[in-house]
């Protein structure tokens, strides 16, 4: 048991060495740069929109970049996690309180069933793989961008009509990857739609 370890930390260690910074990994490195800036502006400002955009543009040209240039790595994928993730987290702090003031009480119901579905397809995963796949589903891509829209709509009059909207994708996303989690007996991190 050791042995085997040993062989899997020491052929880790080799391959972070052998990686070396690609165009998609240097975009994403801005991405979490652009996405430190975006904690310190204004939500909503010209200048926080301009921010917000470029981000949201190398999140979408890193993978893409990667994928044709065929630099796609696991360390990329991982650097990739930990930008959405500060993104995310970012994006709690800056944004949510203004959603909170000004969408209904009642979306954040459907809010907290969405984020009870994605907790227990995490748990799922956890539990039948021993590892925290994050699914890149066609629905679960959908779900991203549709969130990441919300603040452009936010001061609009389509505002609550586009998040609930939002809440049904990102529903059918969660409910989707539940179910590929439940149903897949095998790895499923390259799954893209449970009908694959």
């Amino acid at each position: 048991m050791k042995k085997t370890n040993a062989m899997y930390i020491m052929r880790k260690k080799n391959d972070a060495e052998k990686h070396r910074f690609s165009i998609a990994d240097i975009l994403t490195i801005l991405r979490m740069a652009g996405t430190l800036v975006l904690a310190f502006l204004h939500p909503l400002s010209l200048a926080f929109f301009w921010v917000y955009a470029l981000t949201g543009l190398t999140d979408v040209l890193d993978g893409w970049i990667a994928r044709r240039t065929h630099t796609a790595s696991e360390f990329g994928a991982r650097l990739d996690s930990i930008a959405d993730l500060m993104f995310y987290a970012v994006m709690l702090l800056r944004i949510f309180p203004v959603l909170w003031r000004t969408l209904p009480e009642s979306i954040w119901y459907a809010v907290a069933g969405i984020v009870l579905v994605r907790l227990a397809a995490y748990l799922t995963a956890a539990v039948k793989c021993r590892k925290f796949p994050s699914l890149h589903t066609y629905l679960n891509k959908l779900t991203g961008m549709a969130v990441f829209l919300v603040p452009f709509l936010l001061m609009t009059q389509y505002a609550g009509v586009y998040c609930w909207a939002v809440c049904a994708v990102a529903a059918a996303a969660a409910l989707e990857e539940l179910a590929i989690h439940l149903l897949k007996t095998n790895d499923s991190a390259d799954i893209k739609s449970i009908f694959q």
